[in-house]
């Protein structure tokens, strides 16, 4: 069996990217294919069937309808037996409808994957890029999942256009996994990435993602929990989709920098919890979208502790529930983004900066007309916070400022223009343990006020507003 094509000096560029698709190859006698200088992409061989490569000792389980080869030649049928030290290849005896996975006693052995995965599909894989269904949705299992896989590197995942949940799951809970296979498709389908490498806790480096238009949940959790991921992947995909970056870093610790984030048209929770619960993260990728969706930013960034400047939100349009417990628990966070909407969607500030204790300023709140639960708990637990953005708004809405400022055991200054609180909620428990001592500053003809946690503060001094 060839596992490389030999190219001569004599072939044009054009003749060997035609086989290979990939940049300027050349061969010497002897040497074998050599990379042009300056090159650094490697020869991929789609002919190499799927292998397991053993450095100490595997125990394979039989697998019917799957054949295995030492020397890519000489097949026979799977058995129950320790696999050699070194490479040992799998092909289908017949052509399959879905995957035929090796499988084995999964220890803590040392070894690595590699070769076409197709090679588990059909037996003429050698040219075949169709993209077959690697997840089993009887069992909710990845491929290869909670295998102690060392290196996937040379695993060959040839398809350019995805097929919904593919690669799901692929390599969930792989927590020995230290390199991740090429994904070069430009294609994604639905959910075709998520949870891929979800609890790879040994992984510090993604693999590069192509792609420009996504899929709905395309990559929803795909690194969730690799708490050794230092080094995000670029992600230039300017056309965004329902959930497409979904809790994609979530719990990855380690992960000091965000890649940047380039659409201005945002899609329904595209960017939700995508790095929530970043605790290394010390900076924010710049957020330029102007039209946003239900949820796009919702707990974003929540519990990253290490956080200390936030984005510019240039949005003047909200939609629901679009800056949800965005910042929540950024205990680090010392300062605000300008808010210059002035049109609210219902939920759209919802506890925003829930416990950002470190928040000594406030933004400023322009808008006059509010949405139901528009500014519920925002800077809930605000416990660095002394005064309170001036609320415009002379019409209360049900829950508008619920919780707004539960907690901020600091605050001892508030300018509330409302001459109508007879909204449901609207103002509950909205003080609650805020200073002993303040100036609450209200409009003029307003006598509605009551005093309390709902109300104006007890022991706080009242004054019109000029």
């Amino acid at each position: 069996m060839k596992f490389v094509r030999k190219f001569s000096d004599t072939e044009t560029r054009d003749e060997v990217l035609a086989i290979v698709d990939y940049e300027v190859l050349s061969y010497t006698e002897g040497a074998g294919i050599n990379i042009k200088a300056g090159e650094s992409d490697p020869v991929i061989d789609y002919s190499i069937p799927f292998y397991i490569d053993v450095r100490t000792k595997l125990t394979l389980i039989a697998t019917s309808g799957l054949q295995m080869s030492t020397d890519g030649e000489n097949w026979t049928d799977t058995a129950a037996i320790d696999l050699p030290v070194g490479k040992t290849y799998f092909r289908v005896a017949s052509d399959q409808t879905t995957p035929l996975k090796p499988n084995w006693i999964n220890t803590r052995d040392d070894y690595d994957i590699g070769g076409n995965i197709n090679s588990l599909v059909k037996t003429s894989f050698e040219n075949d890029t169709t993209c077959y269904k690697f997840y089993n949705d009887n069992s909710s299992q990845g491929f290869f999942q909670g295998k102690y896989i060392r290196g996937a590197s040379n695993l060959i995942l040839p398809a350019k256009t995805l097929t919904p949940n593919c690669y799901r799951n692929m390599f969930a809970e792989c927590t020995s996994l230290t390199t991740t296979p090429a994904l070069p498709a430009t294609t994604l389908a639905e959910w075709c990435y998520r949870q891929m490498f979800d609890g790879c806790t040994s992984l510090t480096t993604a693999p590069e993602l192509p792609a420009t238009a996504l899929a709905k949940g395309c990559y929803d959790s795909m690194f969730y929990q690799c708490t050794s991921l230092t080094t995000a992947p670029a992600l230039p995909a300017t056309t965004l989709a329902n959930d497409c970056y979904n809790s994609m870093f979530q719990g990855c610790t380690s992960l000091t920098a965000a890649p940047a984030l380039h659409a201005t048209t945002l899609a329904q929770g595209c960017y939700a919890v995508m790095f929530n619960g970043c605790t290394s993260l010390t900076a924010a990728p710049a957020l330029p979208a102007t039209i946003l969706a239900e949820g796009c930013y919702v707990n974003m960034f929540g519990g990253c502790s290490s956080l200390t400047t936030a984005p510019e939100l240039p949005a003047t349009t909200l939609a629901e529930w679009c800056y949800g417990n965005m910042f929540n628990g950024c205990t680090s966070l010392t300062t605000a983004p300008e808010l210059p909407a002035t049109t609210l969607g219902a939920r759209c500030y919802h506890e925003m900066f829930q416990n950002c204790t470190s928040l000594t300023t406030a933004p400023a709140l322009p808008a006059t007309i509010l949405a139901n639960d528009c500014y519920r708990g925002m800077f809930y637990g605000c416990t660095s916070l002394t005064t309170a953005p001036e609320l415009p708004a002379t019409t209360l809405v049900p829950n508008c400022y619920w919780s707004m400022f539960y907690g901020c055991t600091n605050l001892n200054y508030i300018k509330c223009l409302a001459t109508d609180i007879s909204a449901s909620n609207c103002t509950s428990v909205w003080v609650k343990n805020v200073a002993a001592s303040g100036t609450f500053v209200k409009a003029a003809s307003m006598s509605g006020w009551t005093t309390g946690a709902s109300g104006i503060p007890e022991g706080w001094t009242v004054e019109d507003a000029a």
